[in-house]
């Protein structure tokens, strides 16, 4: 099936901008009408994202990952990312499927892609990006197409899904995918150590007690962290933290001084300047500008509306 096919099937499902939950759990149809001229900041968990249209780009501490129509982004463990779309409009619209990922599944799956036991990868990283096959494209617009029929989508999509992840793994990257999966590897080690962290982000952490952790010595913990997510332990808690108090802050109006004590700080002046060197602006000023923008995205939306409904009259 052509790219083009995914393209519209996509479109259909991706009822608004953003992310829309599909009938399948785990899986999401993603579009957006428009490029940003700023990023995005969020944590972005485990999955495979197929994208049939637009383009991408992610930043994962200090490097930049780009992807566009017809490739894959496979994000192997959960970070927290600044993206921005680069390619998109309101006619052609950027659209991804987003599939979650399992790691106890990769894991059976790969014992059967690689019955003689699995090589080690000669790296591990966060996020591998790969060109999408024909055979890949028609699977998720299969998975897509079963959404007409619930009663298919029950039984069959997961078979569908096992096929996109068997798929991945006999590709050029299967090997490193596969160590996800794979129990003690350096990078089922640093997943763990993330989902720790996600835990207690707002707790003081000891290098040497989170490497004791997922039996490594600091030092080549401290090494294998920042191969696999760009950055150190101490900074993905630190991204963690003061995207937690934006959220806080922009959903649950806290003020400042509250939000930055829920997630840990200590000092009001150091998350200040932590904040504005992440998001490029003190916290005041930034959440002032997302709720204009926010307010904003409303009225078009309502003009939209309103325009629509004099249209059909």
């Amino acid at each position: 099936m052509r790219l083009a096919d995914l393209s519209r099937l996509i479109g259909r499902h991706a009822i608004s901008e953003g992310s829309t939950p599909l009938r399948v759990s785990g899986t999401y149809a993603i579009r957006a009408g428009r490029m940003n001229a700023e990023r995005t900041h969020a944590l972005m968990r485990s999955s495979v994202c197929i994208v049939a249209q637009g383009a991408k780009s992610v930043m994962l501490g200090d490097t930049e990952y780009r992807y566009g129509k017809g490739q894959v982004a496979v994000f192997s463990v959960d970070v927290p990312v600044g993206a921005r779309v680069t390619r998109a409009s309101r006619v052609e619209p950027y659209l991804t499927l987003k599939i979650d990922l399992d790691a106890v599944r990769v894991a059976d799956l790969a014992s059967k892609a690689f019955p003689r036991g699995l090589p080690r990868s000669p790296e591990d990283r966060a996020v591998y990006i790969l060109d999408a096959d024909a055979p890949l494209i028609d699977a998720a617009a299969r998975l897509l197409e079963l959404l007409d029929h619930p009663s298919d989508a029950e039984l069959i999509a997961p078979l569908v899904i096992d096929e996109i992840l068997i798929r991945l793994l006999r590709s050029p990257m299967g090997i490193r995918i596969a160590q996800m999966g794979r129990s003690e590897s350096n990078l089922d080690r640093i997943s763990k150590s993330v989902t720790w962290l996600r835990s207690h982000y707002d707790q003081p952490i000891g290098i040497e007690e989170l490497a004791a952790r997922v039996h490594l010595s600091a030092s080549a913990f401290h090494r294998h962290f920042r191969a696999v997510t760009s950055m150190s332990p101490l900074q993905y808690q630190k991204v963690l933290r003061l995207q937690e108090a934006r959220r806080l802050m922009l959903a649950a109006e806290m003020d400042v001084g509250d939000a930055s004590r829920r997630v840990g700080y200590l000092s009001a002046s150091q998350f200040s300047r932590e904040y504005a060197r992440l998001f490029g602006s003190a916290p005041t000023v930034d959440i002032r500008r997302l709720r204009e923008e926010s307010s904003r995205g409303r009225e078009r939306i309502d003009e939209g509306s309103r325009s629509g409904l004099e249209t059909s009259s």
